[in-house]
């Protein structure tokens, strides 16, 4: 890999909720930046309807304080990750819309009630920054999430038709075969087929390889998210003060697990996967721009 040899490039990452980047693209988003792409993640809410995970701070989802602490854990993770941030409208302006038939949903200053405007905002931000591809996720948002398909239709309505723009995936063939190489640390459970089915997409366009420098990136990036996100290594944080171990037996081809606040174990894989969602097709995310 030449050093710096994306310089001159821009890269967009659209999400809907703090920790969204790293779970989909951290790997990917730490590649670009450290080979000189202007790598920028805009968010669109704080993840106020989030669970916590950790004792200490469970008051924070209780009291609705929640989306203050995430965006204090994005800025920590954009730094791990060395990228730029943007949040979309300014802080709080859109707010997380909950889960499918959350009661969140009546709330009129919710994301699902306000794509139009989102887009708005977005050609805003597009038009100033230039993108050469946009990275975001699919029509089903990757697993149903409202906020995340609200995100999907925000980006094609507000994109240029002529721009790359690609689709973030949990590979459903790398996940299944990753599940395989390791066991749940005590007290958690692997996922069912019927979540998995959900939580993944099959079939990746292009496959981004992590290097020992951007895996490392993204698990900074994930212990910065740690109201949202259980790193099964043993470590613990002053958010979450237990400690979680998954047992590795290919660490090799899986060097890692983690959980969100359900308790499933995930393998964290050595690569990314993406499926193209406009543009030419290519070999990588800027081939041929």
């Amino acid at each position: 890999m030449k050093t710096k040899d994306l310089t001159g490039y821009r890269v967009v990452a659209v999400h809907a909720h703090p920790d969204d980047e790293t779970l989909f693209m951290g790997g990917t988003l730490a590649t670009l930046a450290a080979r000189g792409a202007e790598v920028t993640v805009i968010t669109l809410t704080l993840g106020e309807d989030g669970e916590v995970i950790g004792e200490p701070y469970q008051g924070l989802a209780d009291h609705d304080q929640l989306g203050g602490f995430r965006a204090r854990e994005l800025a920590n993770a954009l730094e791990a990750l060395g990228v730029k941030g943007i949040q979309l409208g300014g802080f709080g302006h859109f707010r997380d819309s909950g889960m499918a038939g959350s009661p969140s949903h009546e709330n009129p200053r919710v994301l699902v009630n306000r794509i139009d405007e989102a887009a708005d905002f977005l050609s805003d931000e597009f038009e100033v920054i230039e993108p050469h591809a946009i990275l975001t996720y699919g029509p089903d948002g990757g697993y149903g999430h409202p906020d995340h398909i609200a995100v999907h239709k925000a980006v094609m309505k507000a994109a240029s038709p002529s721009v790359r723009i690609w689709y973030g995936i949990f590979e459903r063939s790398a996940n299944y075969a990753g599940l395989e190489t390791l066991d749940a640390p005590a007290g958690w459970t692997k996922p069912s087929q019927e979540y998995l089915d959900n939580f993944t997409n099959e079939g990746a366009d292009v496959t981004v390889a992590l290097s020992s420098a951007a895996l490392d990136a993204k698990r900074r990036a994930m212990r910065a998210h740690a109201s949202q996100i259980w790193l099964a290594d043993g470590s613990t944080t002053r958010t979450n003060p237990t400690a979680a171990v998954a047992a590795l037996h290919e660490p090799e081809r899986v060097p890692g697990a983690f959980g969100l606040s359900n308790l499933l174990v995930m393998p964290l894989l050595p690569a990314e996967y993406f499926q193209l969602g406009q543009g030419e097709p290519a070999d990588d995310l800027l081939g041929g721009l």
